[in-house]
């Protein structure tokens, strides 16, 4: 049950920030709007572990897989992926990104040699496909030309370089880091790596104080960061990078809800199916085949009526 909440919150959470983040576009840079949005959750975390007295000291081998876990997770990824929607449309960059979920099995193969059931492989292309369907409208107008192929290869390595990450905390984990405070310190490194960046790149520290995003902001620092990595960073550690992992399938599909509310997102034949098959790579994926056994058997074996239970006492 505690899996169940901490997917479900994910899922929730980052579904929403796609609506967030709309309202951060535009106003300040990228970098500089992440800077602030990591930055913000890192001091968050570590001041509530100091309050707390949760012990924030690690070694210094501790502290350089931290730094590479903010590295991948906190700075590298959020930013191709960022640049990669300056050539792509928000559902081609959807569609890549869900790529993270094959290449986190793969990956979860070649670092820990962990057996993937076919099972799992049914399910990430069930889910794979639920999210072409769903975009499949805006898809077909796709045009493929430089610009367009340079934006896929930015995807790809932001998914690259988000699996690594996920490598790198399930790895933490199995040495006995401590979610909370280890999200701190890499966001907090994470900050330092996109300032390096921003410093780079010459990009002008600025702030936006419209309430529109200071409230995104906020909203994205706490739950979008805090509460939705610590979340995901436990489900790696409890179920594995494979299923957990499977949430950024889901997260267009919040994504599309919300937008049918506030953005008059238009329901059709491609939504419809798309939910479906992702629900059932979701059953793939997520349930024991034990209990999906015993579901299809309860569901294709009709119950005795009442004179064919009458009629095997007899035989008996």
């Amino acid at each position: 049950m505690k899996n169940t909440f901490l997917y479900i919150i994910t899922v929730l959470i980052w579904g929403t920030t796609w609506f967030a983040i709309e309202f951060q576009l535009g106003q300040v840079a990228v970098e500089i709007s992440l800077i602030y949005r990591f930055a913000l959750a890192s001091i968050l975390i570590l001041a509530i572990s100091k309050f707390r007295a949760i012990p924030l000291s690690f070694t210094l081998s501790q502290h350089f897989y931290i730094a590479l876990l903010g590295l991948f997770n906190f700075c590298f990824n959020y930013f191709a992926l960022y640049e990669a929607q300056n050539y792509l449309s928000s559902a081609m960059t959807s569609i890549g990104f869900s790529m993270l979920l094959l290449v986190n099995i793969i990956n979860t193969r070649l670092f820990f040699g962990k057996k993937i059931t076919t099972k799992t492989y049914l399910g990430a292309a069930f889910g794979i496909t639920g999210i072409v369907v769903l975009f499949w409208p805006e898809l077909s107008n796709y045009q493929n030309d430089s610009s367009s192929i340079y934006g896929l290869g930015l995807i790809m390595a932001g998914v690259i370089l988000a699996s690594l990450g996920n490598m790198i905390s399930v790895r933490n984990s199995n040495h006995n880091y401590p979610v909370f405070q280890t999200s701190g310190w890499s966001m907090l490194y994470g900050t330092v790596f996109l300032t390096l960046i921003a410093w780079y790149k010459g990009t002008p520290f600025t702030i936006s104080f419209e309430p529109d995003y200071l409230i995104s902001l906020a909203y994205l620092a706490i739950f979008g960061t805090v509460i939705a990595f610590y979340s995901y960073f436990y489900l790696l550690k409890n179920i594995g990078p494979e299923k957990a992992s499977y949430s950024i399938v889901l997260f267009p599909f919040v994504a599309v809800v919300i937008s049918s509310f506030y953005e008059d997102f238009e329901w059709t034949g491609y939504t419809i199916l798309g939910f479906i098959l992702v629900a059932m790579g979701n059953l793939l994926m997520l349930i024991p085949m034990q209990k999906i056994r015993s579901l299809i058997t309860s569901v294709s074996t009709p119950p005795l009526d009442e004179k064919s239970k009458v009629d095997k006492k007899l035989v008996r």
